[in-house]
């Protein structure tokens, strides 16, 4: 019973008891909610540009980070490479059309990735606003600076051309550029067909280059060989005639050592024989035969030997 004298009802008390309930569980769902907009995490590859009521205020690195509930947002910006593709028209120096696909791979710089989306507002508006337009603008001005044969033959001039003018015109955004690569061209049918059949000369004027060169090598190795050969046969004909000619001074010097051996008896036997008249006498007895002389020499000469001598 209430102070008034009125009594509430059943219905009445169970009703304010649910309306209490269900209350205190609003409460708790908000305060969930608010606190399960606290905390965030930025994924590997990105960085997290936090903004407060539409307004960038800072940048944040991978991993898990917290904010202010509905006052506080966060965009994820990619920091990994990226590929963008061109389809273009353009002209070869020759004013040849020619329908290339073009491509660069690029890499937002992490220390910048913050000026880079308050310059621009994201990946997206920086690709169409920046980056897509250059390198549309210097695949042209590259085709162009080549002719139609060259720009097939030497593709990679052309690359090189592109890159050097994109990244000049690149080089005050905080991007860093890897590589850039031409992924189709298309010429008209009927240039082609002349190109091949140009490639085609040239490599059949090559070929045939290439056999005559090979003709005069073998010429010339075969006159290397001869000459070879010539320079053996005269080495080999020189070492016989200084060998003829070494055994020729050798066999002189041994006869002139042999007739100054035979000399210097014959002078030793000559003195010999000066001074000892008894081996002349021996030697006149071992030259006799026996027989005696069939002369008749005058007096006062010996046969033999002087028997007087004693």
């Amino acid at each position: 019973m209430l102070k008034n004298g009125i009594t509430k009802s059943p219905v009445d008390l169970d009703t304010t008891q649910i309306t209490k309930h269900f209350g205190k569980i609003t409460v708790a769902v908000v305060a969930g909610i608010i606190l399960w907009q606290v905390p965030y995490t930025i994924d590997e590859g990105h960085v997290g540009i936090v903004k407060r009521f539409g307004e960038a205020t800072t940048q944040v690195n991978p991993g898990l980070h917290t904010k202010i509930p509905f006052a506080d947002t966060v965009e994820e910006l990619e920091i990994r490479t990226r590929k963008n593709t061109e389809n273009l028209k353009a002209s070869t120096f020759e004013q040849m059309p020619v329908q290339a696909e073009v491509s660069v791979n690029w890499t937002v710089i992490r220390a910048e990735a913050f000026e880079l989306y308050k310059g621009y507002g994201g990946l997206d508006q920086f690709e169409n606003r920046i980056l897509d337009p250059r390198l549309r603008s210097a695949t042209k001005d590259a085709l162009a600076r080549f002719k139609a044969e060259q720009i097939i033959q030497n593709r990679g001039q052309v690359i090189q051309k592109i890159e050097e003018t994109l990244l000049s015109a690149m080089s005050d955004f905080p991007v860093k550029l890897d590589s850039v690569q031409i992924e189709n061209l298309v010429l008209p049918q009927k240039y082609l067909q002349s190109i091949e059949t140009k490639q085609t000369e040239k490599n059949l004027a090559a070929a045939e280059k290439h056999r005559l060169e090979r003709q005069k090598l073998e010429a010339q190795r075969e006159v290397n060989t001869a000459e070879a050969k010539r320079d053996a046969e005269k080495a080999r004909a020189d070492g016989s005639a200084y060998a003829i000619e070494i055994e020729a001074i050798a066999q002189a010097q041994a006869i002139r050592v042999k007739g100054l051996a035979e000399a210097e008896a014959i002078l030793k036997k000559a003195q010999a024989i000066k001074t000892n008249k008894t081996l002349v006498e021996y030697v006149k007895a071992q030259r006799w035969d026996g027989k005696l002389p069939t002369t008749v020499m005058g007096s006062g000469q010996d046969i033999l030997w002087n028997m007087k001598e004693k």
